[in-house]
Formats: structure tokens, sequence, C-alpha cells
């Protein structure tokens, strides 16, 4: 029995120690797309603190998402930011499964290249939007007569800049349309859908962005258009970028073979299929048949079998 766990943890370490190896070389490659991904959600929060300062509470608007769904107060609120933090978990931890699992189809330095320009291109949207036009808040602390629905002219540029992170996101008015939760929560359930193995996650992870639509509502964090918008602009977003960007390797046929190339392993490759080209060999094993040369003609295998009667012309 201890031989056998000491077996499969030396399995387990060598895994890993592979998988760190391969993802390493992929970071060295593609590290400024993930910057400047994780520097954007940086400029989106800034984006959202801003616009905090020019909401002005208001009398909150019609809306049928308020009409069919009960309030669910203050006291039960944090039910949508529950289930959010449970899919951005899930969706994180799901991203490293390859350094542990033997079943692998995606490299995690690459899904979260392709995750942060989905966020990218929908959080740029999303500022122009709430920059247009400012909406009253639904939220409780940004109603009339909360002292949070408004923030007092700052004092300093560095106020602005930090952003009071973490209270400042939570508590924010103003950034509405469309909703960021979902932003996440449609990004993550879409990459799982299109990367993912297991079919019965695949339709668990759509009911739950459902559940968080309505939870949201129900919660007064947004109207129902800032859900509807983002249903289908995020849809969109990810569907025509993801037509645009190079296609993810599928690792279930091979792991060491399908890592991206560097600009010296391309060139190396390059120069040895010109030297194959030259000599007169495509460098195709499948396609390296042996020729026997007659009359200074290359016959195929198939009429190799009378040399003398092709030297004759009978």
């Amino acid at each position: 029995m201890t031989l056998y766990i000491g077996r499969e943890a030396s399995k387990l370490w060598k895994r890993v120690c592979a998988e760190v190896t391969a993802e390493i070389t992929l970071l060295a490659e593609n590290w400024k797309y993930l910057l400047a991904g994780l520097i954007f959600q940086y400029i989106h929060g800034l984006a959202a603190r801003g616009v905090h300062y020019l909401h002005r509470p208001g009398p909150l608007l019609q809306d049928i998402g308020f009409l069919l769904l009960p309030e669910l107060g203050k006291d039960k609120a944090y039910i949508s930011e529950t289930l959010f933090t449970l899919i951005f978990i899930s969706f994180f931890l799901w991203t490293f499964h390859p350094f542990i699992l033997k079943g692998k189809r995606i490299y995690t330095v690459l899904v979260w290249c392709r995750v942060l320009a989905f966020l990218v291109a929908s959080q740029i949207l999303r500022i122009f939007t709430f920059y247009s036009t400012q909406l009253p808040g639904p939220n409780y602390h940004c109603r009339e007569g909360s002292k949070l629905a408004t923030l007092p002219r700052p004092d300093s540029a560095l106020e602005v800049l930090l952003i009071n992170f973490p209270r400042g996101i939570v508590y924010g008015c103003g950034d509405l349309i469309f909703s960021s939760h979902m932003i996440f929560t449609l990004v993550f359930v879409r990459t799982y859908q299109k990367y993912g193995t297991r079919r019965f996650i695949k339709q668990f992870a759509w009911l739950l962005a459902v559940i968080q639509s309505f939870l949201i509502i129900a919660s007064r964090k947004h109207y129902t258009v800032d859900v509807v918008v983002a249903w289908y602009t995020v849809n969109l977003v990810v569907f025509f970028i993801d037509k645009k960007l190079p296609e993810m390797p599928d690792r279930t046929s091979g792991a060491s073979l399908l890592l991206p190339l560097t600009s010296k392993d391309k060139d190396s490759r390059n120069k040895e299929e010109n030297h194959k080209l030259l000599n007169g060999n495509s460098g195709d094993p499948t396609d390296r048949r042996q020729r026997t040369q007659v009359n200074g003609k290359n016959l195929e295998d198939g009429n190799t079998g009378h040399p003398d009667t092709a030297m004759n012309g009978v």
C-alpha cells in the first residue's frame, strides 16, 4: 500500500513538473498579453470609480424585473455575491486542472489569454455605455438618502487612483449598463462550454448563469436592462473575437507536439524543410517511397519489378 502511494505521488510530481515547464515556456511567449489584460482590470475599476462621482440618486425607474421578482432585501443581498464567487473560484481552479489531472485539453496560460481578451473587449463597451448615460442606481446604497450614493469631490488624484479597493468596488454606483458580474459569468461559462469535457457541468453552468441573472435583479444590484444587454453583448463579443484569435491547440493527441514554436524553433524547422526540398525529399515520412533509377528516370515501387524489360524498351 505504501509503495503504491509513493509510486502515484511520484507520477503526480513528474506530471506537475512537466506541466510547469510547459506553462513557463508559454508564459515567456505570452506574458505581455496577460499583463495587458490584468492592467485593464484596474483601468475598468478606475472607470467605475470615476462614474460614481457623477452619479446622482433618484427614484427607481420602472422595471419589469422588479415587478416580477420580489426584492431580497439587504439581509439577503449576499446570495448573489456568494453565487458569483462560487462561479469565479470554480472556473479559476478548473483552468489549473492540467497541473494535476491526466485528462488535459487546455494550457492554462493560453486559456487565460483568451479569457482576458473577451473580458477586455466587453469591458471597453461597458465603459462607453455607463459613461454615456448615468441612471439612478437601484442598489440600496445608491438610493436617495444614502451617504454612499454620491461621492464627495476628491481631495487629490491619488484618492481616485487608489479607488478605495475593495470597498470602492463593492459599493459603487452609476456603472450600470451593462452588468459586470454577467460579463465574467458568461465569459467563464462560454469558455468552459468550448474547452470543458463534462456535459453535465456545461449544462449546470448555464443554469447557474440564468440563476445569477435573476439574483442580480432580485438583489437590486442592476436593472433588468443591464442583465439583458449583457447576455447578447457578451455572447456576440466572445463569438466574434474567438474567430479572430488563433485556435488553441488540443492536447488530447499529445502535449509536447502541440506546444507553440518559438521564433528560433520556427527558423530551424524552416531551414530543415528547405534543405530536404533541395535534396529532393519532401520531408513527409508517409511519402518516402523507394525509387529505382533507370536511364535517368525514377520509377515508382510498382514499376521496379522488371528493370531489364524497361531498359530494353519492351
